[in-house]
């Protein structure tokens, strides 16, 4: 029998190869559901260039609120939100903009019998015009730092991309308080929390995802990207093309919150915060740095930062001359450029701090919140199968 030539022999494996690879890119991107988000200008932005930011800081700190009756989210200030993507609810599917938030795990838009000035800038769902709806005949409410929203259950199907979560529970507000609502670019929010986050007796979206076979695994990730476009909300696995290097993994000291142990933060080589070892909670919801009054009052100080109706003023010089900011997790460095922890404001050319004041029972608690000026220098992967986070330089 004639031997193959060499050359074409090799030739065979390589094209063999390379067809391996593209059936092992075709399996996981079959595995994998990527929901493009868009990055829209903040509440901030909008109250800043109308006058109206000093006034709605003052009446709309962040707090802890403390009635029992009601589905209570401290750590939801909506001021800052500025990644958005797209889902629908409903049979024919009706359309909304929602905020993907780890920080919370209540599905919510608002309802066509909403007459709030928030709702009236904004899509609303119409349960009649939905032939799978489902009216369980209960009331909820939630108050967050910037506002309360109220409104009644419904059960229904949900869609993000080509996932499809049947039967799930979502809020349908009827009335919207505050002016983060009103001027916030979404319509709703979709949380991604754990179950003990969302209201009493309701089930996540993600844990339907997971119980009706909707994801291979029970992993989503986050890719923020510094460009207008390419940001994306994955679930179902981690795309290899999102982040550089090695994921490297963060247990969960409490799965509530997304909420892990930091061992320290350090400017020069000198800790400027969480001296002894602290909390930190990685939030999708929230877009700065938040932390115990005294250290961001050091790191301000450091930043040689000015208050200006509320914020800090930075010379923008300083984002090219200022070190890293090293946080440590895990025994592993993730430095933070001045250029994340400054941000320039495209319309006033003035350049802001983006670490913020946490308040009340979290401060004193020395917990900090990770936001996605963190999550876009870093890749994250929110592992709710051994309650981890993954982290790695995003690409």
């Amino acid at each position: 029998m004639p031997r193959t030539p060499s050359f074409l022999s090799t030739w065979t494996q390589e094209r063999s190869m390379k067809w391996l690879v593209i059936l092992g890119l075709v399996a996981l991107s079959d595995c994998l559901v990527m929901i493009p988000l868009t990055k829209v200008k903040s509440i901030r932005e909008h109250l800043r260039e109308k006058g109206l930011l000093k006034n709605f800081l003052k009446e709309h700190p962040y707090k802890m609120i403390q009635n029992q009756k009601i589905a209570c989210h401290p750590l939801r200030n909506y001021l800052d939100m500025t990644w958005v993507g797209n889902i629908s609810i409903g049979t024919p599917p009706q359309q909304f903009s929602v905020v993907f938030d780890t920080g919370s795990s209540d599905l919510w838009v608002p309802s066509i019998y909403c007459k709030s000035k928030a709702c009236l800038t904004h899509r609303s769902f119409s349960p009649s015009r939905s032939s799978t709806f489902r009216l369980p005949g209960k009331n909820f409410e939630l108050e967050y730092g910037s506002g309360k929203i109220s409104g009644f259950l419904g059960y229904d199907t949900v869609r993000i991309g080509r996932l499809r979560a049947m039967n799930q529970v979502l809020g349908l507000s009827q009335l919207e308080t505050g002016e983060a609502f009103e001027h916030g670019v979404f319509d709703g929010l979709l949380g991604l929390g754990f179950p003990s986050l969302a209201l009493k007796g309701t089930t996540p979206i993600f844990d339907n995802l997971k119980k009706q076979d909707q994801i291979s695994e029970p992993v989503f990730a986050f890719y923020l990207s510094t460009k207008e476009e390419g940001s994306a909300v994955i679930f179902g696995g981690v795309n290899r093309c999102c982040y550089k290097g090695e994921l490297k993994w963060v247990p969960l000291s409490r799965p509530h919150y997304w909420q892990i142990a930091l061992d320290r933060i350090t400017w020069r080589g000198h800790i400027i915060g969480c001296l002894r070892g602290c909390q930190a909670i990685v939030d999708t919801g929230t877009t700065f740095l938040l932390g115990p009054y005294a250290e961001v009052d050091k790191i301000h100080s450091l930043m040689n930062a000015v208050p200006l109706q509320e914020e800090y003023l930075v010379q923008c010089e300083a984002r090219d001359t200022y070190p890293d900011i090293i946080f440590t997790i895990n025994n592993v460095d993730y430095p933070l450029p001045a250029h994340a922890y400054i941000r320039k404001d495209a319309n006033n050319n003035l350049c802001y701090s983006t670490f913020e004041v946490m308040g009340d029972t979290l401060s004193k608690s020395q917990t900090w919140i990770l936001g996605d000026v963190f999550l876009k220098v870093y890749f994250t992967v929110f592992d709710r199968g051994q309650n981890r986070i993954g982290l790695a330089r995003a690409a």
